[in-house]
């Protein structure tokens, strides 16, 4: 059960037109008071400020088709569901930079539909644990706080290698129980790329920094690998830190280097900026590799690192009131309970979590200190109120950019290009270095709005691959008709649609609703008729591996099968749902306590 109150579905008395009380009726009932004993007039205000029973309505919040085709088409699909099952939906289109601050930041709406990050079973804890529940970016937007629950992530974030798989079987059941928010399905990813112009291509590529190194171009002559980008907020924005921005894209993870490196479509990560470390007795020696600089020369230090953590942790770094953390990489950084530096090449980095849940801490975006420190002071906007805490880290947008990542910035054109070149003094371009390595002098990514208009880029060879996943109604032609000297890249995705509800709210906060309203997604039709099939159902919002067998996807939810066949909601099937969970349905209304 949640820590929020639960909501009920008690009868109450009557309000508005409906009542007996109309308004000559209310004036001689109080004119009649005077006579009246303290008893009836207790009686009287009791009747009179009772709220009444309403049909429930809510707002799906979610963004336009030009931003992402499948929430819109889910978001419509859902609220037909959601109206055959009594309530009263409206839906509430955002662009993506504004869907993202209206939901991670500000929190206003009731549910919402989107395209979750996703990652390792560990972004549970920064997800749904309560002491996110007030804090900005995917650390709980959804305000969900149950005290059992976070027991079971502490449970499974202190877990060691050998107990990992039992910890977060139990944690997935538990959310299975309580529905958090509604994961939907898994889509494939597809992109295009060039093959006649680069070798090396990954059949996995998969977003992240070792996309687009160790490509070898096909010719000598060629100097510039050509990405096209479907999203505008790229050209408009380079601040690693800024969850409005950042989403799905490689582009910052080129321009910035972390200690160690996600392996793609894989558990576990490989050294970066770290040469090696060692993990003993919850403490992490790290050794950082040596002659390391940033793009405009200054030389990348312990300190820088040691800066990073904390400017993280706290973006104010304890000057204000109320401490700022960065929305993106919180749960990361708060696994780290302090930083010592040894010397010049080496820190210890002291965890109260174990080695699996330790090691995504070591992912982080390292920020030059002497860019990044004067950017701890408070935010500024003329004739605009700024929310405390609010600091200039978190709303610059950082142009140019500067970090020590193998691609360095060299300029942006708002919506339609960002062009980066090859760090030259880049540590992965020395001999004795064994890590993939920027082949290409020039990155250079063009904006180009739709999926269909990309394909023809790439297709004309104005492009050498798309850089985002294709949308799923373009994949059928893709396959059918792609010219010999264009590969499709497939992968599996770690980034699954999903529900969220505002569990700040009622009846948002009720477990028991929430389930119910699961059941009203038929989770198997959507992925047929929003995507093609190029998805995967899912009741558990990890990738397939990390599924345990009570929750396998078996035709159904296992959990929370729907309420109805091949789309269409059963109306009382639904009705008696939601009676069972304690609200009332009249047949046709699904009706709350306003």
């Amino acid at each position: 059960m949640t820590g929020t109150p639960q909501y009920s579905g008690s009868d109450s008395a009557p309000n508005g037109s409906d009542t007996a009380f109309g308004r000559r009726a209310m004036l001689a009932a109080t004119a009649g008071a005077t006579v009246a004993t303290s008893g009836c007039i207790r009686q009287f205000r009791s009747t009179v400020n009772r709220d009444g029973i309403d049909q429930l309505s809510l707002s799906i919040t979610t963004v336009p088709a030009d931003s992402d085709r499948e929430s819109i088409q889910l978001a419509r699909t859902l609220r037909e569901s959601f109206e055959t099952a009594g309530m009263d939906v409206s839906i509430e289109m955002k662009a993506q930079e504004e869907f993202l601050r209206t939901v991670l930041i500000n929190h206003d709406f009731d549910v919402y539909v989107a395209n979750h990050p996703g990652g390792d079973p560990d972004y549970l804890y920064e997800s749904l644990h309560s002491r996110y529940v007030d804090e900005a970016g995917w650390q709980n937007p959804f305000g969900f706080a149950n005290l059992a629950f976070d027991e079971i992530l502490e449970v499974q974030r202190s877990a060691d290698e050998e107990d990992r798989e039992t910890a977060v079987a139990t944690t997935l059941e538990a959310f299975a129980a309580e529905q958090p928010f509604v994961p939907i399905c898994v889509p494939q990813e597809y992109r295009l790329a060039r093959t006649d112009r680069f070798d090396g291509w990954d059949d996995d590529l998969a977003p992240t920094a070792l996309a687009y190194l160790g490509l070898e171009p096909t010719d000598d002559d060629i100097e510039t690998l050509r990405l096209v980008h479907t999203d505008a907020r790229l050209s408009e924005n380079l601040n690693p830190l800024s969850v409005e921005y950042r989403d799905a894209e490689t582009i910052t993870e080129l321009l910035y280097d972390s200690l160690a490196v996600a392996l793609p479509n894989e558990d576990g990560i490989a050294g970066w900026l770290a040469d090696d470390w060692t993990w003993e007795d919850g403490a992490m020696t790290v050794d950082l590799r040596e002659d390391v600089t940033f793009h405009d020369g200054e030389a990348l230090t312990v300190e820088d690192v040691a800066f990073t953590y904390r400017f993280l942790e706290d973006t104010t770094l304890g000057e204000a009131n109320v401490p700022a953390p960065a929305p993106l990489f919180r749960g990361r950084v708060a696994a780290v309970d302090g930083i010592r530096v040894i010397d010049d090449h080496r820190l210890e980095f002291s965890f109260g979590v174990g080695e699996p849940a330790a090691e995504p801490a070591l992912t982080v975006p390292i920020l030059p200190e002497h860019v990044w420190r004067p950017r701890a002071t408070p935010a500024t906007a003329s004739g605009v109120q700024v929310a405390e805490g609010t600091t200039e880290a978190l709303v610059t947008g950082n142009v140019p950019a500067i970090g020590s990542g193998p691609f360095a910035f060299v300029d942006v054109v708002e919506r339609e290009h960002v062009t980066l070149e090859r760090f030259a003094d880049h540590f992965t371009r020395r001999e004795d270095v064994s890590l993939p390595e920027p082949t290409i002098e020039r990155l250079r990514i063009a904006i180009d709005p739709r999926s269909t208009s990309a394909i023809e880029v790439v297709n004309a060879n104005d492009a050498d691959v798309t850089n985002r996943p294709l949308e799923s109604y373009v994949v059928d032609g893709v396959l059918e008709s792609t010219p010999d000297d264009v590969g499709v890249l497939e992968s599996p995705s770690r980034r699954f649609y999903h529900l969220g509800f505002n569990a700040r709210k009622a009846p948002f906060s009720n477990p028991r609703f929430r389930r119910v309203v699961a059941g009203l997604i038929d989770k198997a039709w959507l992925v047929e008729d929003v995507f093609d099939g190029y998805a995967r159902p899912t009741a558990a919002p990890v990738r397939a591996e990390w599924i345990p067998e009570s929750l396998a996807w078996n035709g159904e939810d296992p959990e929370t099968p729907f309420l109805g066949t091949d789309g269409e909601v059963d109306v009382s099937a639904a009705a008696a749902a939601f009676e069972e969970a304690g609200f009332q349905h009249d047949g046709e209304h699904l009706r709350v306590r306003r």
